[in-house]
């Protein structure tokens, strides 16, 4: 008796093959794209630990995805019913995968190839910002968070980061005296830990901060955080005031 042979692929499954690994595990018309994805169903079992802290409803609201890879939460975006999603990455193989799953899927979503620093470019604000998995790739962050505070952030801010070091949040004095080493020696200090190499097989793993950095990070580009639903993210607005450092950053101006 002859052998049984595989099935053959879809064309379906061959155009979603043919565009290479995927990082985001979605099901398009029945297939997955990731299906032995190293994390289990990512982006979906991380999702779920969040979702409720996004309006169920957005209606009328436009969205930012930044760093969308192959489109997981701009997808989840449209079907919350945003008026406009408009979704940018800087890395070509997950722009071809998030168009083709936007087109599988029937979804009207706005793709652009640019990096977060590129963001003054589009000339608007969005009433909700994701920038999530991107900070800790990014050789400049600090100069991320404050391109969107200046640039993009119109109501709601959704930020996560990968979290290294300690859980724990010191009590951060006003100042310090110069000669006073001691609050840098606490795990709890907001630290961002720098990968001169290689993280998770990754060169583009930078900056890797602790959970008392991303917050204070946070604050200091000027947002306030309202909602930490999930280890890993943290729910902002634009700040009442100013709340930045400095009153003028003229190189976010140009």
């Amino acid at each position: 008796m002859a052998a049984l042979s595989e099935p053959a692929e879809t064309d379906l499954e061959q155009r979603i093959r043919s565009l290479g690994d995927w990082f985001h595990n979605m099901t398009l018309r029945g297939v997955q794209t990731a299906p032995h994805h190293f994390l289990g169903d990512y982006p979906e079992i991380k999702w779920r630990r969040f979702a409720d802290a996004i309006p169920a409803d957005l209606t009328g609201w436009t969205v930012l995805d930044i760093g969308c890879n192959a489109g997981f939460y701009s997808h989840e975006m449209k079907r919350r019913g945003a008026r406009r999603v408009v979704a940018i990455d800087s890395d070509p193989r997950y722009l071809a995968q998030a168009r083709l799953a936007a087109e599988i899927e029937s979804l009207d979503i706005e793709f652009h190839d640019m990096s977060v620093y590129e963001v003054p470019l589009l000339g608007e604000r969005f009433d909700l910002v994701l920038f999530l998995g991107v900070l800790y790739h990014l050789r400049y962050p600090l100069l991320a968070l404050d391109i969107l505070h200046d640039h993009a952030v119109g109501r709601m801010l959704v930020f996560q980061s990968m979290l290294r070091g300690s859980p724990d949040v010191a009590e951060v004095a006003e100042d310090y005296d110069f000669t006073n080493a001691s609050p840098f020696e606490a795990p709890s200090f907001p630290r961002l830990h720098f990968v001169e190499r290689k993280y998770a097989g990754d060169p583009t793993n930078w900056w890797i901060p602790n959970h008392a950095a991303a917050a204070s990070m946070l604050r200091s580009a000027g947002f306030e955080i309202t909602a930490h639903p999930e280890d890993e993210v943290f729910v902002c607005q634009p700040a009442s005031g100013e709340a930045r450092r400095h009153e003028e950053l003229p190189w976010l101006k140009r």
